[in-house]
């Protein structure tokens, strides 16, 4: 790739250019990435989806030649695109026609919660067993700190399955009809890793976390490929809105890798998509021998394969070495959570797709948790020197012993820095100050020798770059209170994080992640540069242009 990169800068030098094919940017800064100091240029040249040319203007307009695109940034700031290091794409194209309930006003209590569906209803009438599914569903922002109950939702549609998923992704309420519907009754066993919760008589209250979820979600209605299909177009302008011009979605399920990776989607997509297929499906992956991993077919490409070894922190069924001091989520003490998946049943599928060669994803947020990620790597022999860069998605609350480990392995830290503003308050209810204080510490994985991203998490957080960027840098919560002063990065720390952390993180280094001859022409404009604006105005910069591969795809509605 860097001899390519040569050639690319040695022909934008020498030949002369394709007029319909060059394009100039020039007139702002123009961040590119490139090295671990700030560097800026006054000038880029592409030609088709790959930059030609970067550096002093009056070089760029010889390269270009007289009858480049003259693209004037009339002082905005462009960078390389963002790349999207964890997410969940495929809700961007499963939440339409449901009730999201950060949406609207904002709702702090059980009954803003009851009247907002009450009010979803009445505008969106419709038959008897049509299903309801409510979104961002987030206990802890409630007054009364609490799950809305199976009785509660009963009063609201009493004949419709109406469902409530928990903004983590962790969990869910059903109302009867849905309960019903799903075949689960009191006789339902409770499969391991999972919790189906009760009340005060002994009777399901709806509640249903980690793996007792999934019994729920199997049977609920899914959108059609032709549904997904309408989805498509508005899902990947909602990412170009932010600035990536690559996207994950980060536990992809079998009917959604086949739509996903279907001509039709193939032929829809813009975005580069990198998909991970979830391990529950790794048996039917394994037995198709022909399957490539890594690598692009359009826009879409298999990444690796995503394992899920605890829940959700903020719900208490994080794995822990030390107890939530307020308990489980049915009250019991003590309670430091337990795994989602078995650490043999872990090992046993991780070898398996190690030895096949294909990129591990480990989901773990609590420190026992990553203990388990640590052992299992260690017992497959991954070590740095091998580059097979398996990735810790969360990585959220890591001890400081485990960087060296990461390092030895040679392990991507996919942190997660909204959860300082979102959850840190309620982590405090649980732990010591010094245990949430090192949430996604970004700056001692650098200092550690790693190569950290930053991410949304979307749907759990929303999917805004510019938010990340200032969560990342001021670490502070709605209270006030900063977790981890001596963890908080700069600007350009923030930026690597969405850049050149997430490309080396998939193993596209070499092609995104940062401005220079031979990568793809993927840039974000922005209005104000990140690295003069002040920490507190980071989060208002505007996104006004994203441009993927040369060709512009999305653009602010007023400039």
């Amino acid at each position: 790739m860097k001899f390519t990169a040569a050639i690319a800068l040695l022909l934008a030098t020498t030949a002369p250019a394709i007029a319909q094919d060059a394009v100039l940017y020039r007139g702002g800064p123009i961040i590119t990435m490139d090295g671990d100091a700030p560097q800026t240029v006054e000038a880029v040249v592409t030609k088709g989806d790959r930059i030609a040319f970067s550096g002093p203007e009056k070089q760029a307009r010889a390269a270009a030649g007289k009858d480049a695109t003259i693209r004037d940034l009339k002082g905005a700031t462009m960078l390389p695109g963002f790349i999207d290091a964890h997410s969940h794409f495929t809700v961007a194209t499963m939440s339409a026609g449901g009730l999201d309930l950060r949406a609207g006003r904002p709702v702090t209590d059980i009954a803003g919660v009851s009247a907002a569906i009450r009010d979803h209803l009445a505008r969106t009438p419709a038959a008897p067993g049509r299903w309801i599914t409510v979104w961002q569903f987030d206990h802890e922002s409630l007054a009364e700190k609490r799950y809305i109950t199976r009785a509660e939702l009963d009063a609201i549609a009493p004949d419709r399955p109406l469902v409530v998923l928990h903004v983590s992704l962790h969990g869910a309420v059903a109302n009867s009809a849905a309960l019903k519907a799903a075949g689960i009754d009191e006789s339902t066993p409770v499969p391991p890793g999972g919790m189906i919760l009760r009340d005060d008589a002994g009777k399901l209250n709806g509640v249903l976390l980690e793996k007792a979820m999934f019994l729920m979600l199997a049977k609920m209605p899914q959108p059609t490929a032709e549904q997904k299909l309408a989805a498509l177009d508005a899902a990947q302008n909602a990412y170009f809105a932010e600035g990536y011009t690559h996207a994950q979605d980060g536990a992809t399920l079998p009917p959604d890798v086949a739509f996903l990776t279907s001509p039709a989607a193939r032929e829809r997509l813009k975005i580069d998509l990198a998909l991970l297929p979830f391990s529950t499906g790794l048996d039917g992956l394994l037995a198709n021998p022909g399957l490539q991993f890594g690598r692009y077919q359009g826009h879409v490409k298999l990444q690796g394969i995503k394992f899920v070894l605890d829940g959700s922190v903020q719900s208490r069924t994080g794995f822990f070495t030390r107890d939530y001091k307020r308990g489980s989520p049915e009250g019991h003490h003590p309670w430091h959570g337990e795994p989602i998946l078995s650490e043999e049943e872990f090992i046993a599928q991780a070898r398996k797709v190690n030895d096949r060669g294909w990129q591990l994803f480990v989901h773990a947020n609590g420190d026992a948790a990553i203990d388990m990620a640590i052992r299992g790597f260690d017992l497959l022999g991954i070590k740095a020197a091998d580059n097979r860069r398996p990735i810790v998605i969360h990585s959220q609350f890591q001890r400081r012993d485990q960087l060296s480990a990461y390092k030895r392995i040679g392990v991507g830290p996919a942190y997660f820095s909204n959860h300082t503003w979102y959850w840190a308050d309620v982590h405090r209810t649980n732990f010591p100050a010094e245990v949430v204080d090192f949430i996604s510490p970004f700056r001692s994985a650098r200092a550690a020798g790693l190569t950290p991203s930053n991410h949304s998490d979307y749907s759990v957080t929303p999917l805004d770059t510019r938010f990340m960027l200032w969560t990342s840098m001021a670490r502070v919560s709605p209270t006030g209170v900063v977790s981890g002063p001596d963890e908080r990065l700069d600007a350009y720390e923030a930026l690597q994080a969405l850049t050149t952390g997430p490309a080396w993180q998939a193993f596209e280094e070499d092609r995104k992640g940062c401005i220079k001859p031979g990568l793809l022409a993927d840039f974000v404009i922005l209005d104000k540069n990140p690295l003069t604006t002040p920490v507190d105005a980071i989060k208002d910069i505007r996104v006004l242009e994203t441009v993927k591969e040369g060709r512009s795809v999305w653009q602010a509605t007023s400039r």
